[in-house]
């Protein structure tokens, strides 16, 4: 199928044209190599050329040379390389000449040079509902974030709609497959994690069993602060025998697999002696791979209205991260004592930031856009910055700016 435009082609055009090397790094099947092809001039499959894996063990600069950009697809499996590269950089003094692609950030060895103003990173992550071809668009994320009102018609999409593209992913692969297709590929995808992928990550034989597990009750607690030690009660069950640091090393790597994406606290300045909640919140980098973890499908999640709707918040994450990352912004989350939260918060370099609520129901429009002006009025922004805007995002219905001057969007109608 031909190529679909990405918002992360903008980030790397302009990365080329600033640094000597670009990392593109995100989870397996997102979409990284057929991105960067689109803007490289050669290229050299590690993954899939052993003769290249041996080249680069005996002589990197080898490797090295071709048209350039040139593209060092799953550069991993070729560590050699990284230094190689770093020291091309270094001799040329030109911009744009490599780039390098990765399903898993490998361990900071101390002989490995950090690439600091040589290797500029890239996060890549699923497709967006736009990307997709399953939104409707008509909303602009960085127009809100400069202060544009909203305005967008009702596309049409229902709860059951949203369902399917939890289910099926932002998976590239997965567009042209039927619903029962899609789910057969990523329980696939989650097994050859638990099988092969997590191993070679660490550099430790794990039980496969114990990782699906693991994956399981991540996906049970997706969308909620679950402490380590409470995801590893889980995955013990009554008697099991498998230690919190084993778990906890478990966790690690999925990170480092970017098949897990846990969403950080924000710690704001507040007017009131309100204490805040630390802890990160679970969210696997596509909700699909939740919903394959349990071997579930759409009308499971029909079915289960809270599980559903914190599914359904990770594939709105997963959209504003990608958003988010264009305008150099953060993504937080905001949890405090008194009960008060924000399922996202997207926080800029200039201190500004918008607070988000993921409500799958109409019912709960009014107590969110409460609870994100109680926010507002909280937080200290001489110190913190302003809210530029506060977002619920449905999954149904128009998008509109209410009297109070907060948006209501169906997640469907974000573009960048």
């Amino acid at each position: 199928m031909p190529y679909l435009s990405r918002v992360v082609d903008q980030e790397l055009a302009e990365a080329l044209e600033t640094s000597g090397a670009v990392l593109l790094e995100g989870p397996k099947a997102c979409g990284k190599t057929q991105t960067a092809l689109q803007s490289a001039a050669s290229s050299v499959q590690f993954d899939v050329d052993k003769a290249a894996r041996d080249s680069a063990a005996i002589d990197p600069s080898l490797i090295l040379e071709g048209p350039t950009p040139r593209l060092l697809d799953e550069w991993q499996r070729a560590p050699e390389i990284w230094d190689g590269v770093r020291r091309a950089v270094d001799e040329r003094q030109t911009p744009g000449q490599f780039i390098l692609t990765g399903s898993a950030v490998p361990s900071d060895e101390s002989s490995r040079h950090t690439g600091a103003m040589r290797i500029l990173r890239l996060v890549m992550r699923p497709m967006t509902l736009m990307e997709s071809g399953d939104g409707s668009g008509g909303v602009s994320f960085e127009g809100i974030a400069n202060g544009d009102s909203v305005r967008a018609p009702d596309a049409g999409t229902t709860v059951r709609d949203i369902a399917r593209m939890v289910v099926r992913g932002g998976w590239p692969g997965n567009l042209d497959l039927n619903d029962v297709r899609a789910m057969r590929q990523l329980r696939g995808y989650m097994g050859e994690i638990a099988r092969t992928d997590l191993r070679q990550a660490e550099g430790i034989r794990r039980d496969p069993q114990s990782i699906l597990r693991l994956m399981r009750s991540l996906a049970r607690n997706a969308g909620t602060p679950a402490s380590a030690s409470a995801i590893a009660r889980d995955v013990n069950g009554a008697d099991g025998l498998m230690k919190s640091e084993t778990v906890s090393g478990m966790m690690a790597g999925l990170s480092r697999l970017m098949v897990v994406e846990d969403l950080p606290a924000w710690a704001p300045s507040i007017r009131s002696r309100t204490r805040l909640r630390g802890s990160a919140v679970r969210h696997f980098v596509d909700p699909s791979l939740a919903v394959a973890a349990v071997g579930a499908d759409a009308s499971r999640l029909l079915s289960d209205p809270e599980w559903f709707g914190f599914l359904f918040e990770g594939l709105v994450l997963r959209d504003i991260r990608v958003f988010s990352q264009l305008l150099g912004a953060q993504t937080y989350h905001y949890r405090d004592e008194s009960g008060l939260e924000a399922d996202i918060v997207v926080e800029f370099a200039d201190g500004r930031w918008i607070a988000i609520e993921v409500k799958l129901g109409h019912s709960q429009i009014d107590q969110a856009a409460t609870n994100l002006k109680h926010l507002r009025d909280r937080v200290d922004t001489k110190t913190t910055g302003e809210a530029v805007a506060l977002m619920v995002v449905t999954a149904t219905g128009s998008a509109y700016t209410r009297a109070d001057g907060v948006h209501v969007i169906p997640a469907g109608a974000l573009v960048q």
